[in-house]
């Protein structure tokens, strides 16, 4: 179905062009005064001075044309030259009844030109545990990619794993202190490796942060891991079973966390994954004459004459020949446009890794890595901040496992759950799951990504505002409300939509038939936060309507069937807008 913005454009075009005007002036948005209309045109105004006419004698000029349209229930001029529209009750229930009969989209036009993206997000370090940093690119990036997904697009996501710099060389040097005799530290080994990783994850966890803090303290300890890392990128056969090892043990306890989290990625590659291509990427950059050396360093420029600050060089390689995260990054882009031939390239990434992504972006354009037509798209998050406006922090003052925070919110939807006092205790704590979930996904979500938000567990746990529990409130009261109906006998199968007989089942069906605009503007600006505003708004417009409506009382049939049809088209759409979002609502709370 074409959005409603988009008919009501179309009427308004014509009125235009039957009033003598370009239609190019029929510039329609949501009204900013909904007191006095639903949708407004300001467009008479500009065009007054092509025409040499007073605005409000144009603007009634194009009202006399659309005063007898279907689509409106009034159209209006008003000085100095304002058109105000209000839609009549027959076209919205002839356009929520198009979104009732398409259960699967809702009257979501699917795209014409469907895009091939590659979605980056996640970006987690092996061997070491998630925590509160990687909320936002985990949550921000699952949302897009089902938004992108339901529009109609083909996404191929990829965690991104962090499994080739320094790290594993650290990991490596302090395992081959703890356990010598491991075959994998013996060069003249040449037979199978153990299946078995020789740790567990519980000791991988605690043997990266020992090394790291080693190395800070340690020169020759941190040389000796800088010498690991580089012989584990050229190759060495122990090492690189070890790094199999590492993987397996950490990815198998990562994607049991981001379950947690409801995220999933059709790839698990690694910065590893792209060091087949390094060779070949660097020896063309040479013989293309775009890497030149610089102190040492394999670098290529990317500066351009319209920068306003200072762009530096794409560093490809360090002066000891090993890889960086540049490196790795473009490699992956060559691997990528290689076996997906992408449209469009996106990288859910923190915002303080900007330049970053400049520089690779326009090293990947400027030597041919991506084609001209590929899409390279960095999308920016901001920080998780606690209350004090710092970055979020355990009491201790320490990084918060991810693990943790979802724990202490389960624990506080729990708490809340329990006050009521319907529940047994198994079916609350499942419940809880279920709420926190949305508490911390919505919490998140409803902020702009590339804004800094305050993270206030009392907030995002509330069941009144702007947050998870109160939408999953709204949603759980529709469906005791269903479950009442059917249990009076009654069957949701013959329900039907009327055009709306009062303000709060009209504000209802004006907020349900924006659907669609919202999931193509979240989806165009990769901005969750824009469908998230369309829930709230939609909950609110709900519970206007259930307040002010007396739907199992009322005695006139075909009103109660009008009341419920409304009723359940809300919870479907409501529904399928947190699932957009990575979280669904319980039957009870």
């Amino acid at each position: 179905m074409k959005e409603i913005l988009e008919q009501i454009k179309d009427e308004v075009r014509e009125g235009f062009k039957k009033a003598g005007m370009d239609e190019k002036y029929a510039m329609v948005t949501l009204s900013n005064r909904p007191d006095l209309c639903e949708y407004q045109c300001n467009g008479a105004m500009a065009a007054a001075k092509e025409y040499h006419k007073a605005p409000i004698v144009m603007a009634q000029a194009v009202a006399e044309q659309l005063c007898n349209c279907e689509m409106f229930e009034s159209v209006e001029a008003v000085a100095p030259g304002f058109l105000n529209f209000k839609l009549s009750g027959t076209f919205l229930a002839d356009y929520a009844k198009g979104m009732q009969a398409d259960r699967e989209f809702f009257g979501m036009e699917q795209a014409k030109n469907p895009e091939t993206i590659v979605l980056d997000f996640g970006g987690p370090n092996v061997a070491k545990p998630l925590h509160v940093g990687h909320l936002r690119s985990a949550v921000i990036g699952e949302a897009i990619k089902r938004i992108a997904k339901f529009a109609g697009h083909k996404v191929i996501s990829d965690v991104h794993l962090g499994d080739w710099g320094l790290q594993m060389g650290l990991i490596i040097t302090e395992l081959k202190l703890r356990k010598p005799e491991l075959v994998y530290f013996d060069p003249d080994y040449t037979g199978e490796y153990p299946k078995e990783a020789p740790f567990t994850i519980s000791e991988l966890e605690e043997i990266y942060p020992t090394a790291s803090g080693k190395s800070k303290e340690d020169e020759d300890y941190k040389a000796a891991a800088m010498e690991a890392t580089h012989e584990l990128q050229m190759g060495r056969r122990g090492y690189r079973a070890l790094l199999d090892h590492i993987l397996n043990v950490s990815v198998t306890d990562l994607k049991k966390n981001y379950e947690n989290l409801n995220v999933s990625f059709d790839l698990w590659k690694g910065e590893s994954d792209a060091d087949p291509y390094i060779p070949d990427m660097v020896k063309k950059m040479k013989e293309d004459g775009y890497a030149y050396e610089s102190e040492g360093a394999l670098v290529v420029d990317v500066a351009e004459e319209s920068d306003t600050k200072e762009i530096p060089p794409c560093m490809i390689l360090k002066s000891d020949g090993a890889a960086l995260y540049n490196t790795t990054d473009l490699a992956t882009m060559v691997w990528r446009e290689a076996d997906y031939h992408p449209t469009r390239m996106s990288y859910v990434v923190d915002k303080r890794q900007e330049m970053h992504f400049v520089q690779c972006f326009r090293c990947a354009k400027k030597t041919g890595i991506v084609s001209d037509d590929t899409r390279l798209e960095f999308i920016g998050f901001g920080t998780m901040n606690g209350k004090d406006g710092k970055p979020f922090k355990t009491r201790e003052g320490g990084v918060m496992r991810l693990s943790s925070l979802i724990a202490d919110v389960n624990e506080k939807m729990y708490e809340k759950i329990m006050e009521n006092d319907t529940m047994t205790e198994e079916e609350a704590r499942k419940t809880a799951g279920i709420v926190a979930l949305s508490a911390i996904k919505y919490g998140d979500l409803s902020n702009q990504p590339s804004k800094d938000y305050i993270f206030d567990i009392d907030r995002f746990t509330s069941f009144e505002g702007n947050t998870g529990p109160y939408i999953l409130y709204t949603i759980v009261r529709m469906k005791s409300i269903i479950k009442k109906y059917e249990a009076s006998g009654k069957s949701l199968e013959d329900l039907a939509l009327l055009a709306p007989g009062s303000e709060p089942e009209k504000s209802l069906m004006l907020s349900l038939v924006k659907f669609n605009s919202a999931v193509r503007n979240a989806f165009e600006e990769s901005m969750p936060n824009r469908l998230c505003a369309y829930i709230y708004e939609l909950a609110n417009a709900f519970n206007h309507f259930y307040h002010e409506t007396k739907i199992m009382t009322e005695e006139d049939e075909n009103k109660q069937k009008h009341y419920m049809a409304l009723l359940v088209l809300t919870k479907d759409v409501l529904e399928k807008a947190i699932d957009l979002l990575g979280f669904s609502a319980p039957d009870r709370m």
